[in-house]
């Protein structure tokens, strides 16, 4: 049998990313099955463009097409399972389907906002992988002008539906770990050698292609940073300038924190975490992509003891909760979980972190 805190987590996280129970009808229910949200994407070359098989797989979703310019990425995607029969087109095409709802952008970093805003100016909900680029002031106006046409925004952190971390949010929000003083990240692997090449074009190195993502979470938990501070290196005796070892430090007026990125931990999946340390607790999460939790309170709260205890998860596959999420918000069944005003504060935070100059 589960333990009391197992099941209170599993609870948590069937509520917060339940598929598709808008999408079609239950054993039971007359109501008839809502209508598949016409969906395509733009790009191949994003490192997690592989998630349009979430979408392909989804009761929610019906995917349309794919627009792939790049030749020699086409040519790689058309051998790849995730992009089996799917339909090629032209952006112009894409854009003109009828009943398009939805695109997912998933192009190259640099190519990322061009391709959101013609989406947002065509009138279509997004999903823009991550970083939001390199130009604080394009995503800013993306978001006003998605905002403008009550467009939905979606960014691509991989760890907002994790089940640790949407259990983390309700600890939070019922003010569990007192008042948060500290938060630990390490987002970490190896990058291998052609891969380290690419990536040495965007300033900021691995903080800005990897970090992001528990720079994400951290703003998540503590908002905009009064200050970050950068420690970029290049470590790696590899002669490719790649900024391969990084940290940044988020200070705030009673609060700080770090967050620590390489491209060359060996197993360094494993060592991924996020902690949070409050007056009242610390909840402490490794690793994050198979996630369990160590939580310790100063005093029980609802089903959780004082002390010490360990919380297990159900197995997390990502961007399976984004895409529920992306469909009940479309269908006005609820409104998004990140507001437009954290979405540009991670991006400038990350920026920051990463030591781009900022431009108004």
């Amino acid at each position: 049998m589960p333990t009391p805190t197992r099941r209170h987590a599993l609870a948590q996280f069937g509520a917060a990313i339940t598929l598709g129970e808008s999408a079609y009808s239950r054993a039971g229910d007359p109501k008839p099955a809502a209508p598949r949200i016409k969906i395509g994407q733009i790009g191949v070359g994003h490192a997690h463009a592989s998630k349009l098989s979430v979408y392909r797989a989804s009761p929610d979703y019906e995917v349309v097409g794919v627009v792939e310019p790049d030749t020699e990425l086409r040519k790689q995607a058309e051998n790849s399972p995730t992009y089996r029969d799917v339909k090629w087109l032209t952006r112009e095409q894409l854009l003109a389907t009828p009943g398009l709802q939805a695109v997912l952008v998933e192009t190259r970093v640099r190519d990322l906002l061009d391709n959101a805003e013609a989406c947002v100016s065509a009138g279509l909900h997004v999903h823009i992988d991550k970083p939001a680029g390199e130009s604080l002031p394009q995503f800013r106006r993306i978001l006003a002008a998605a905002e403008k046409k009550k467009l939905l925004v979606q960014m691509g952190y991989m760890y907002r539906y994790n089940p640790a971390v949407v259990l983390l949010r309700e600890f939070l929000k019922k003010g569990w770990l007192g008042e948060v003083f500290e938060v630990h990240t390490v987002m970490s692997k190896v990058v291998a050698a052609p891969e380290r090449k690419r990536l040495a074009e965007y300033r900021g190195g691995i903080m800005f292609e990897l970090g992001c993502h528990v720079l994400d979470l951290v703003i998540g938990v503590l908002g905009k940073p009064k200050g970050v501070t950068a420690f970029p290196l290049h470590s790696s005796a590899l002669d490719d300038m790649f900024l391969d070892n990084t940290l940044a430090v988020l200070s705030y007026p009673r609060a700080t924190a770090s967050v620590k990125s390489s491209a060359i931990e060996i197993e360094g999946g494993d060592r991924r975490h996020l902690v949070v340390c409050g007056t009242e607790g610390t909840f402490h999460i490794q690793p994050l992509d198979n996630p369990a939790a160590r939580v310790s309170l100063s005093k029980a709260r609802g089903e959780y003891k004082k002390g010490t205890q360990d919380i297990t998860f159900p197995k997390y596959t990502r961007y399976v909760g984004d895409a529920a999420d992306m469909a009940r918000i479309i269908r006005g069944e609820k409104g998004a979980d990140f507001s437009p005003e954290h979405d540009l504060i991670v991006q400038e935070t990350i920026l920051r972190a990463s030591e781009f100059p900022l431009k108004d």
